[in-house]
């Protein structure tokens, strides 16, 4: 990491106490601190008999760990391809399977499956241990950073939410971002969970395209859109951004809810 690089991290940093200020007084942003921020993604599906319990464990994640947004950032990503047995998931999209695909092959497996887990943009097999999961994500933590970001929201005009993003990075990289809704609740009434009340939450309800990222940008705001899904509980809202290598390494991580001043 050059030491140009570094000095902006934690200048950033330094600007997290202050962000969270502006967070309570309703300025809608937020800093990545100086540590690395853990990303956990869960492949999952309303169509796959043994997702619930991954739902939960996701869905309990930092009450069952004490770790909070500032440690991992978890999103949960539901694929289509079992929509063909008898349950569509309304939460489902194609560029999650394929998002999916992508991190297999970087790992080097031909395997897709659910319920998967990443953490870090790794495959993570022992994710129904919290234990586990803590572990790894405290030896995340323990990196510095080798990239920021910083989410600010405007007011949201014509059910679209404006989204200014800065990502800086000391390699060339890619910075994504989505809108994720907590605390949904979906009764199914077909296919392998029939019957069953499904609880979701960190559920990606719209994904942004891909912004590419170099050492030698100058990191300038950059705004984007995403729309708000109708039946979205506004209240549940937040944005999550994260910066990923070509390698498929998650740089950085930062989640921001969305302030009611912007709704």
């Amino acid at each position: 990491m050059n030491r140009f690089f570094s000095s902006t991290i934690f200048a950033l940093a330094a600007l997290t106490s202050l962000t969270h200020m502006s967070v309570n007084a309703q300025t809608c942003s937020k800093v990545s601190p100086a540590h690395t921020v853990a990303l956990l993604e869960l492949y999952t599906s309303e169509g796959c008999s043994s997702c619930p319990p991954a739902d939960k464990f996701v869905s309990n994640l930092q009450r069952s760990t004490s770790l909070t947004t500032d440690q991992v950032v978890p999103i949960s990503l539901h694929v289509d391809y079992w929509d063909y047995i008898g349950w569509k998931d309304v939460f489902a999209k194609p560029i999650f399977t394929q998002r999916q695909r992508a991190l297999t092959e970087l790992a080097g497996s031909r395997t897709v499956y659910t319920p998967e887990v990443f953490l870090a943009g790794r495959e993570f097999r022992n994710w129904y241990s919290g234990n586990g999961v803590a572990e790894a994500v405290r030896r995340v933590n323990a990196m510095p950073a080798q990239a920021s970001i910083q989410i600010s929201l405007d007011k949201a005009i014509n059910n679209k939410l404006s989204i200014n993003l800065q990502g800086k990075t000391a390699q060339n990289a890619r910075l994504h971002f989505a809108l994720v809704e907590q605390n949904i609740v979906s009764q199914v009434n077909a296919g392998e969970n029939r019957g069953v009340t499904l609880q979701h939450d960190y559920v990606v309800r719209e994904w942004g395209d891909a912004i590419s990222l170099s050492p030698t940008a100058k990191g300038e705001s950059l705004v984007r859109q995403l729309p708000i899904p109708a039946n979205a509980n506004r209240k549940n809202l937040s944005v999550t951004a994260f910066i990923q290598s070509e390698r498929g390494e998650i740089l950085q991580a930062l989640n921001l809810p969305v302030c009611a001043s912007v709704l």
